[in-house]
């Protein structure tokens, strides 16, 4: 058994990793160990020397694009693990080791393999609409500089039609179109791939019975579903939905000073992913509350409870965007307010059904 603790600062880069060790002994100063290799080998035999003295080790390292690679690898060395985000190697490995003896640090939630190859994948799917939008937005310039403008709606069949027999004199600027055509489709072609495969493996995921209920809200579909949940993860470790809502930057900001209050726009300083799909979700509550067809399809077979909490939702924001618009809130800012309300329903479903070790 151990008999005295160490914490340890990590602070990871692509090729190496900054050390530094503070003793459990108060008033103790942190040490700076050196730089490793960021490879298993270099961090099993660092977790052994540490440990050789018989101490316990506790470890926190910068969150940044490594990613979750470490933790993971830390926690099947048998070592204890904590996360936050400072910076600049030795002096924020000192940091990092000095605030986690103080337990200045709080432990991030850190999802599985599975879960996080599902979340490279909604990414790669908000990637692949991305550069369909902007491929599309490139071909209707191109065509405007010439003069081609279609009045109908841009995208559908006949729009489509109407691209396939247009024409130019120069072959250049025939090509030109026929390049974007192309370009075009090659982009909602992977978009259909993508999103296909969301679908494919949502059975095998643990938080599927999630993914499953949130769909009985409007303006939720599968994708939606599957994205929201995927960047938020475990909903279990927020106690209550506003702080869901300030993790995702759905707060206003604030700088307030004495008697002084100042609130600003919201902060948007959580996930931007998470937030542009339930600001898409809210622009469907500017419509009177009704189960369609295809609410009714993808709830029919949930329970009640989860039924009974989304049509609340529709009646509660469909009312409410209502109100703010008479009251002449500008419409973003009313979508705003909707999108958060609505991320405390989709809180308040997600814990009816999330699995206990989400």
């Amino acid at each position: 058994m151990a008999d005295h603790t160490l914490f340890v600062g990590l602070d990871v880069h692509k090729r190496t990793i900054a050390v530094a060790t503070a003793p459990d002994t108060a008033g103790t100063s942190c040490t700076y160990y050196g730089t490793i290799a960021n490879t298993p080998d270099a961090l099993r035999r660092l977790c052994k020397k540490l440990a050789a003295a018989g101490a316990e080790l506790h470890f926190a390292y910068e969150a940044g694009p490594c990613g979750y690679v470490v933790q993971r690898r830390l926690s099947r060395l048998g070592h204890r693990k904590a996360g936050d985000r400072v910076k600049n190697d030795r002096r924020d490995a000192m940091t990092l080791a000095q605030n986690l003896r103080a337990g200045h640090l709080v432990e991030v939630w850190v999802p599985d393999e599975a879960h996080e190859a599902m979340r490279d994948l909604v990414r790669m799917r908000a990637l692949a609409k991305r550069d369909q939008r902007r491929a599309r937005q490139q071909l209707q310039s191109f065509l405007l500089r010439h003069g081609r403008s279609y009045s109908g709606s841009s995208w559908s069949k006949a729009h489509r039609g109407w691209l396939a027999d247009l024409s130019f004199a120069h072959p250049a600027q025939h090509l030109v179109l026929q390049e974007h055509v192309q370009r075009i489709e090659r982009a909602d072609e992977l978009c259909e791939r993508v999103n296909q495969a969301i679908v494919d493996l949502l059975p095998a995921w643990t938080l599927a019975p999630v993914v499953e209920a949130l769909q009985a809200l409007r303006g939720i579909s599968v994708v939606n579903a599957a994205t929201l949940v995927a960047e938020i993860g475990c909903f279990g470790r927020f106690d209550h939905p506003r702080q869901l809502m300030a993790y995702l930057g759905l707060v206003p900001s604030e700088h307030s000073s004495g008697q002084t209050i100042r609130r600003g726009p919201i902060t948007k300083s959580g996930n931007t992913l998470a937030r542009t799909c339930l600001v898409e979700a809210a622009w469907t509550y500017r419509f009177p509350a009704r189960v369609s067809r295809i609410i009714q399809g993808r709830s029919a077979h949930l329970p009640e409870p989860i039924r009974a909490t989304a049509w609340k939702a529709q009646v509660r924001l469909t009312r409410r965007y209502r109100q703010l618009m008479t009251a002449g809130k500008v419409a973003p800012k009313v979508i705003t307010a909707i999108a958060r309300e609505l991320l405390g329903f989709i809180w308040a479903i997600a814990r009816m059904v999330e699995p206990k070790t989400a």
